[in-house]
């Protein structure tokens, strides 16, 4: 939670940053020569993008889950006569992504993008059973790190704000399918009586976004800041305790990304 807090935190100062900057610009926009002045009249571009992600879980907890009791059939990582769930929450790690810009002018003020990327992330489970052993009970905090690799196909509709000599603001939203390449790996430490938490391969969410295109004498450079929100249950059922408590599971991921075009 430490690692979340302080990436928005450093979100929110570069936000801060962004506004300063474009204040300045605005300030002097008039004493500033116009870079790439027919850049956005072109039918199409292309370029790239690279990008820092924060993949987390929104999780639904089943209603009746404080009252579940496992035995040690569905808890073999615990060797306990049974287990009892007392919470559950998601925390995000920090991930990279890259991807490739494909633009579609569509009119003055909006554009058509598509962007296949492939993004690296973690993202961890936290559980507090309580642990029933040999007429002991104690309090046992379990963690579970789930890694993905998305294979992503986003499609945007961005609506540009009218140029200030060199900046332009933006907002987007749109939607893309994923496909988890990680969910595939082979289960060997299930062979080592680690038990894992599966995710389903195929994954889509919504998005929404803001961001500023800054046009240079060579090409236009771009900050944005993009929320998703999976719009489906990635959780495979498997029957033992790290499921059975969920009631849903799904995708949320912030991203600050970079552009090049």
């Amino acid at each position: 939670m430490r690692n979340q807090s302080n990436f928005r935190k450093q979100t929110i100062r570069t936000a801060i940053m962004l506004a300063f900057l474009i204040t300045c610009l605005q300030s002097s926009g008039q004493k500033r020569p116009m870079n790439l002045p027919t850049y956005d009249y072109a039918k199409y571009h292309f370029g790239f993008v690279l990008a820092i992600n924060q993949m987390n879980f929104t999780v639904k907890i089943n209603d009746n889950m404080s009252l579940m009791t496992l035995d040690s059939l569905r808890s073999p990582d615990f060797f306990a006569d049974s287990v009892r769930i007392l919470g559950i929450n998601a925390s995000p790690t920090l991930g990279f992504t890259i991807g490739i810009i494909s633009n579609l002018r569509l009119g003055k003020y909006f554009d058509l993008r598509f962007i296949p990327s492939l993004s690296f992330g973690e993202r961890r489970l936290n559980y507090t059973f309580l642990r029933y052993k040999d007429d002991n009970t104690n309090i046992v905090e379990f963690e579970k790190n789930i890694t993905s690799t998305y294979v992503e196909f986003p499609l945007h509709i961005k609506y540009k704000s009218k140029r200030l000599n060199n900046v332009r603001a933006y907002v987007l939203a749109g939607g893309k399918y994923v496909i988890d390449l990680a969910s595939t790996k082979s289960d060997k430490e299930e062979e080592k009586n680690n038990t894992l938490v599966k995710l389903n391969r195929n994954d889509v969410l919504a998005e929404v976004g803001v961001g500023f295109d800054f046009y240079n004498a060579w090409f236009k450079f771009g900050t944005e800041i993009k929320m998703s929100y999976g719009l489906t249950g990635l959780l495979k059922r498997e029957n033992n305790i790290y499921t059975d408590g969920i009631d849903k599971l799904s995708s949320k991921i912030f991203q600050i990304s970079f552009t090049f075009e």
